[in-house]
């Protein structure tokens, strides 16, 4: 059975979820405090050699205002400050992008599973409909704009074309990886 605290101390970084393999020594250093201030957090764990997965921990201290991007990659929809009870799936979510995606336009979020209150994020995407092809190749008809949940491999399974002739039909998108919501492609 895990253990859950009742509260967590004011001040305090967020709740940690223990995982198999980690230690109170650890979870200490990930997040920058010291082992006793760990410790000393977290009263319902009597024993702080033995940690089970499950366990959910306080992790003491205020994160300085937030983790900060220095900047945000080209063609983003905006900055977005972590709320209390956010993850970076629902983060992706609401704004109709892949997790992965918000993942590689975070890379100062060591660890994506452990965000807090406070930390700001770089939203992937363009706000103003997407990136368009200024035209398509002779004979492609058709046109399709991105939606979210959407990958080239399986818009390219949608339209019966291979994904090697879907990428070659659409050099604005320059890494076909990361496509956004509103990205419009030309689909041999």
């Amino acid at each position: 059975m895990s253990r859950v605290p009742t509260t967590c101390p004011p001040n305090f970084q967020g709740r940690y979820t223990v995982r198999a393999g980690d230690t109170m020594f650890l979870i200490a250093r990930r997040f920058g405090v010291s082992l006793n201030a760990l410790i000393a957090a977290n009263p319902q764990i009597p024993n702080p050699n033995i940690i089970f997965p499950g366990d959910v921990l306080c992790v003491p201290g205020t994160p300085s205002g937030g983790r900060v991007p220095a900047s945000c990659p080209p063609g983003f929809q905006g900055r977005y400050s972590v709320r209390p009870g956010d993850t970076m799936f629902l983060i992706a979510n609401r704004f109709g992008v892949s997790l992965n995606a918000l993942i590689a336009a975070n890379p100062h979020i060591s660890n994506p599973a452990v965000i807090f209150p406070g930390d700001v994020l770089c939203v992937p995407g363009t706000p103003s409909g997407g990136r368009v092809p200024a035209s398509c190749p002779p004979g492609f008809n058709n046109r399709y704009t991105v939606r979210a949940g959407d990958t080239m491999f399986l818009i390219a399974r949608r339209f019966g074309v291979t994904l090697n002739a879907l990428i070659a039909a659409n050099p604005h998108i320059t890494n076909p990886n990361i496509i956004f919501p509103g990205d419009v492609l030309c689909v041999p």
